[in-house]
């Protein structure tokens, strides 16, 4: 298969990449559907970005989520002691479906892009990237924290009336990793990846 070609997201066309300068955006001839975007310092946006989550990950998994106060009892919950309390309710899928989705896949996400992109910054090509990248897209499909953040969203609200909430710091870094891995993944600019790998 030509390295050249591209097949259209929408509509399957198989077409010549179109030339496309930093900032702007190659489209489908026929229906016009975006096919890939240059972004202008995406190498270097994309790493900060990874950085940055990578912190907010351990502050979202090593502080409290939430604290629930019952007359004078305190309780504090981290995402793994949710995994281990849905564990040992029996809920082995669920614990599992949670674990995978809000833990495992957003730290895939974050450590691939670390894995391809800090080499990039400085000018090399890390070994095995091609499978990385392609990994890469799958681990982001199965990043689903906000569906987790909504679920505590509805959960304090049917709280709210037995017992006072206290929002932990684990929950702000969770909401805000949130938004920083959205923002990772527009800044990426994986055809200039796989630019580079064709040239190698």
């Amino acid at each position: 298969m030509n390295a050249s070609l591209i097949a259209c997201p929408d509509c399957d066309l198989l077409q010549h990449k179109p030339l496309v300068p930093p900032g702007g955006v190659a489209r489908c001839r026929r229906c016009g559907a975006g096919l890939y975007r240059r972004v202008p310092g995406g190498v270097d946006r994309t790493l900060a970005l990874a950085l940055a989550g990578l912190v907010l990950f351990a502050v979202a998994n090593l502080f409290p989520l939430l604290s629930v106060r019952l007359g004078e009892d305190l309780v504090s919950a981290t995402l793994a002691a949710a995994v281990k309390a849905l564990w040992d309710q029996g809920e082995l899928a669920l614990a599992g479906l949670v674990a995978g989705t809000c833990i495992v896949a957003p730290l895939l996400v974050l450590l691939s892009i670390l894995y391809v992109f800090a080499p990039l910054h400085f000018g090399r090509l890390p070994p095995a990237v091609a499978p990385v990248v392609r990994s890469l897209h799958a681990f982001q499909a199965w990043n689903m924290m906000e569906v987790f953040l909504l679920g505590i969203l509805v959960t304090v609200v049917k709280l709210a009336k037995m017992a006072t909430i206290l929002p932990g710091p684990g929950v702000v870094a969770f909401f805000m990793l949130i938004f920083l891995l959205a923002a990772a993944a527009t800044a990426m600019d994986t055809e200039a990846v796989w630019a580079r790998i064709g040239i190698r």
